[in-house]
């Protein structure tokens, strides 16, 4: 009989929606060294770690999962992490800061606030070009919604091309062609060692001076000291950052006065308990059944 042990703030409501779905002969456990399964914070699961003697797979609640492939910590069991469930918010959040700067909403605020009567046009995404980097399930539904608006996708990635959205895929050492032409960058790139940073000084210089960069992915991919100085000098539109290198951000950070940066708190999307669990069901069945798993962490790859 597994025994799940549940390692996350929420976990009376995971239990809860858990038993709704009577799985067969899963039993919840509270000591750590009685699991086989587990389920929760990447953090809350690393620290359970050394206690988790009999663990063979564990289900993290979220698609970073940093903490647990790190190479100072176990890797003798599968790791899943949640995938197919954030690309539904991060779409609504990338898309209403797009359609927010593109209507001019701000200025439209301030005009209102003034009581000046102002018919600047607004602009439109019909017709603007996206460029995806990272191409995986969120960056497809990402694609879905620009086809939606009529608007040209290209995307990079080390070498799937899994969604059919994209007008143009980039690959290797094409970052700087990818980069050409973009009306607005999106990185949903996770945090590796080949990620860092690569949204450099070179890449920002490549993107037309309009260009708006959104990050939803991680923080270690912007050199952040080249974003600041690509703002202050005009030769980017702005910037949305929901991730940031060190977060909470410091005080004294200058992005928190850098012009046409907007910040968000890692809010973008939220593991809401409701997703995950269809996920772990799905994956309880086919761990039963011997079956390979879904949406498995390679230890090496970082995601």
């Amino acid at each position: 009989m597994p025994q799940l042990i549940l390692l996350s703030s929420d976990k009376d409501k995971y239990q809860r929606l858990i038993e709704s779905a009577q799985l067969p002969d899963l039993e919840f456990v509270t000591n750590p060294a009685q699991a086989e399964l587990a389920l929760g914070e990447p953090k809350a699961i690393r620290d359970a770690l050394p206690r988790l003697s009999q663990l063979k797979w564990a289900q993290s609640i979220y698609a970073g999962v940093e903490p647990l492939v790190d190479p100072s910590q176990r890797r003798d069991y599968v790791l899943t992490n949640a995938r197919g469930v954030f690309g539904e918010w991060m779409s609504e959040y990338v898309f209403g800061y797009l359609l927010f700067l593109e209507k001019r909403m701000l200025d439209r605020i301030k005009a209102q606030q003034s009581r000046e009567w102002k018919r600047d046009e607004s602009g439109t995404l019909r017709g603007k070009t996206i460029g995806l980097l990272g191409v995986g399930s969120i960056g497809t539904h990402l694609a879905e919604m620009a086809k939606h608006f009529g608007m040209n996708v290209k995307g990079f990635t080390r070498e799937s091309e899994i969604s059919t959205q994209v007008d143009t895929y980039y690959h290797g050492n094409d970052l700087l062609k990818f980069a050409a032409g973009l009306d607005y960058l999106v990185s949903v790139l996770p945090r590796t060692k080949g990620t860092n940073q690569l949204v450099d000084q070179a890449f920002l210089q490549a993107l037309p001076d309009h260009a708006v960069f959104v990050n939803i992915g991680r923080g270690n991919s912007v050199d952040e000291a080249a974003l600041v100085e690509a703002l202050q000098e005009g030769k980017l539109g702005a910037a949305v950052l929901d991730v940031f290198e060190q977060e909470p951000v410091p005080v004294e950070h200058p992005f928190w006065s850098t012009p046409n940066l907007y910040m968000t708190y890692h809010t973008s999307a939220i593991s809401y308990p409701e997703d995950i669990t269809k996920l772990f069901i799905e994956n309880y069945y086919r761990y039963c059944e011997g079956k390979p798993l879904k949406y498995i962490v390679d230890f090496e790859k970082g995601y």
